[in-house]
């Protein structure tokens, strides 16, 4: 998981804006500026965009109250459960992921999770009045003379709802990323939804019209990169609509820019109804026509393919709402989709939606015609887990939850393999490998807890790699390829090796399977592969107790020997291979595993345990040193029974005794900590006060960071900043507490 410096994560341009437009402050030109008009709305707009000015976007003064609406408004939106660092849009695969970096999308383009722009513009005209209420465009001789009050943002497990009043008439924005547990062919649809719902909110009817735009920008992370479009009628699956997709001029299959899929399609669509107009052009002449209030042009620019970049194409649907004062409602769809979605040992492997529809064209209207019952069903998702996690950990607890679900799914996604399933992960951020183990390890409380089934798909090719493919070592390999989307393999050897690390972690997340599953399933799976798992559960009978000077999952600390926590995550993972031998039916060696753990476990206490008597080492030639042992964590969701709990009450308070004001520190040699590894260990010690600060201290750094980025697992708990990485899968740890729970 080394973190990454490179070019890939720099910003990168928008629509009507030179590049870099979207990074910091001091880089911006006024040029992206809105042309807003009054003092008031100026400051509105960009005041801390202007040179030698300072000032919080927060603290920027509203617009005054448009006519028909309250004369007083809050400074900043109500913010329902939390306020997000970045606020998820589209978030549905490693190449379906669009983020707002702000609490109000107007006068901010939103973001890929790298931070190169992937515009969306959003403008409601009510009355023959202009209001933006998303992105920042520029638009020369016209005027968007106001800005949509944003009233609250809402966050739940699947969706991100904004309220916005403007000119007495309300908008609610709602960006909807389904997580589908148990449902393969929804779960692999690449697509998001966007919902907009207008209604008067002051009692009076209002004449309304909605604008929405992408750029090129999301087909590519290079704004020099010629592309194509087209427009399509598309029905089927009782849904009829438009969509305007478009397409690298030259793909490169299998191959990044800047993070993002230098092949593939990126489709935008609304499901038809009247007043219903489109328009793919330069982004400056669709926004004008939308300005001027008439109807968009239903034609495509015929002046392709050329560079993103080449007077920034866009692709608009304006939607004419008539006179509205009950609420009337507008669906839009955007997605990524990829043939082939990996390759895997040289094998290309389709998308696992191919197995459904025959092409995107199909899933796309399915996926509008199941738009009213995809909302009722992630409305139950949603308060299944707010509930579930209220319950576990309380309701800060089941705020980062909401956050967290659809970063960690969107980290994986689903493709077929000679007819069946499976489920590949991207490492997001830091080393980009395919499918890394330590990686997927921290993410399994989520998948335990919705979709144990999901899990297993996640493993079968981190099975079928060592078993059939050829991987040349003892112990499990770290990762599938050093370079999503192409899962090539380390034949050779060469990898970033973490023996009893991988080792553990692939027998611990087996068994938390085989724990969840039906038992004929568990015993099927169990003795399928058994083999591999017999082999590395032996490596670390051998190397557990005493780990020598190795590698492990948070390698940004580097090597350590003689790691207490590693240590204990070996002994763990003997005790789990008890209960996998167990459910393939092989009592000898469970009893013989069994009782090897139970022995390492007693050792292991009087190793760690530090000179002072009070806490366990960091290491065990390291007197006078700690560590957090979030490892301890398998040992409350398998139920082993292997840590004394006199010791995890030892932990537990010694713990209480280092807290920085936003959580605990990993160790004693930084101020820095993981998000995740804070929810394992609250998870560890539930029950214990520790676990309740543990979740606190994280809201805390969640809802007040300055670091506006995609939820970051790795930060520092003094200063209330990221560290490194971010948009990772790994937050689906955040769902320890709840995954304890039957």
């Amino acid at each position: 998981m080394t973190p990454r410096n490179d070019d890939a994560h720099l910003p990168a341009g928008g629509p009507g804006t030179p590049d870099a437009e979207s990074a910091p402050a001091a880089r911006l030109t006024r040029r992206g500026l809105i042309r807003w008009t009054g003092t008031a709305g100026l400051a509105a707009a960009g005041a801390s965009l202007l040179p030698g000015t300072v000032q919080s976007a927060q603290a920027a003064p509203l617009p005054a109250a448009a006519p028909g609406t309250a004369a007083t408004v809050p400074l900043v939106p109500d913010f329902d459960p939390i306020r997000p660092p970045s606020v998820p849009l589209a978030v549905r695969s490693p190449y379906l992921s669009t983020w707002l970096n702000a609490d109000v999308g107007a006068g901010h383009w939103a973001n890929f999770w790298t931070g190169r722009t992937t515009a969306i513009t959003g403008l409601l005209r009510v009355d023959g009045t202009n209001y933006l209420f998303l992105g920042n465009p520029s638009v020369p001789d016209h005027t968007i003379s106001r800005g949509a009050v944003q009233r609250a943002l809402d966050v739940t497990a699947t969706r991100s709802r904004f309220v916005l009043e403007a000119g007495g008439a309300e908008l609610t924005l709602t960006f909807l990323s389904p997580v589908e547990p148990a449902d393969l062919r929804r779960q692999s649809v690449p697509m998001s939804y966007i919902l907009a719902d207008v209604r008067s909110g002051d009692g009076k009817a209002h004449d309304v019209a909605l604008y929405f735009d992408i750029s090129g920008e999301w087909a590519s992370g290079d704004s020099g990169t010629k592309i194509g479009w087209k427009q399509q009628d598309l029905s089927g699956a009782g849904a009829s609509l438009t969509t305007l997709s478009f397409a690298a001029d030259s793909p490169q299959v299998l191959r990044e820019n800047g993070d993002m899929a230098a092949w593939g399609t990126v489709v935008f669509s609304a499901t038809k109804r009247s007043g219903l107009s489109w328009q793919i052009s330069a982004d400056t002449a669709a926004r004008a026509a939308a300005l001027d209030g008439t109807a968009l042009s239903n034609s495509a620019d015929t002046r392709q393919p050329r560079a993103i970049n080449d007077s920034w194409p866009v692709f608009a649907f304006r939607f004419d709402l008539g006179t509205v004062r009950a609420t009337t409602s507008a669906v839009l769809s955007v997605g990524h989709v990829r043939e082939p979605a990996v390759s895997y040992l040289g094998e290309q492997l389709p998308p696992l939606w191919k197995s459904y529809w025959s092409s995107w064209q199909d899933m796309a209207a399915f996926f509008h015609g199941d738009a009213a019952a995809a909302q009722q069903r992630t409305a139950a998702l949603d308060r299944k887990v707010r509930q579930d996690a209220t319950a576990a950990g309380g309701e800060k607890y089941a705020a980062l939850c909401a956050l967290a679900l659809r970063q960690a799914y969107a980290g994986t996604e689903l493709v077929s393999r000679n007819g069946k399933p499976w489920a590949f992960l991207k490492e997001i951020s830091s080393d980009g490998n395919v499918s890394t183990i330590d990686v997927t390890y921290p993410a399994m409380p989520v998948f335990l807890y919705l979709d144990p089934e999901y899990l297993a798909l996640i493993l079968q090719p981190l099975f079928d790699y060592p078993e059939n493919g050829g991987w040349p070592k003892e112990f499990a390999e770290h990762d599938l390829g050093s370079s999503y989307p192409n899962a090539t393999g380390h034949n050779d050897g060469n990898e970033e090796d973490m023996p009893v690390e991988e080792s553990a972690n692939m027998l611990l997340m087996t068994a938390g399977y085989l724990a969840r599953t039906g038992s004929s399933s568990a015993k099927s799976f169990a003795t399928a592969h058994y083999a591999i798992l017999k082999k590395w559960a032996d490596y670390l009978v051998a190397n557990a107790l005493d780990p020598g000077y190795q590698n492990q999952t948070d390698d940004f600390t580097g090597f350590i020997a003689h790691s207490a926590n590693l240590a204990l995550k070996g002994i763990l993972a003997i005790g789990a291979m008890g209960r996998i031998a167990t459910a393939a039916g092989n009592s000898a060696d469970a009893a013989s595993y069994t009782a090897t753990a139970k022995s390492y476990i007693a050792q292991w206490v009087d190793k760690a345990q530090d000179t002072g008597g009070d806490h366990l080492k960091l290491a065990y030639d390291q007197p006078g040193t700690w560590s957090l042992k979030y490892n301890g964590y398998p040992d409350a969701l398998l139920g082993l029974g292997l840590v004394p709990k006199s010791v995890a009450q030892e932990e537990a308070d010694w713990y209480l005794s280092q807290v920085n004001q936003f959580g605990i520190p990993l160790d004693l040699r930084h101020s820095y900590t993981k998000g995740d590894w804070e929810m394992w260990t609250a998870a560890w010690l539930h029950g214990h006060p520790v676990s309740g600060y543990l979740v606190s201290a994280l809201y805390d750094f969640v809802n007040s960071s300055p670091s506006r980025v995609p939820f970051t697992d790795w930060y520092d708990t003094a200063a209330d900043t990221q560290n490194g990485f971010q948009a990772r899968p790994v937050v689906g740890g955040i769902f320890a507490l709840v995954s304890l729970r039957k």
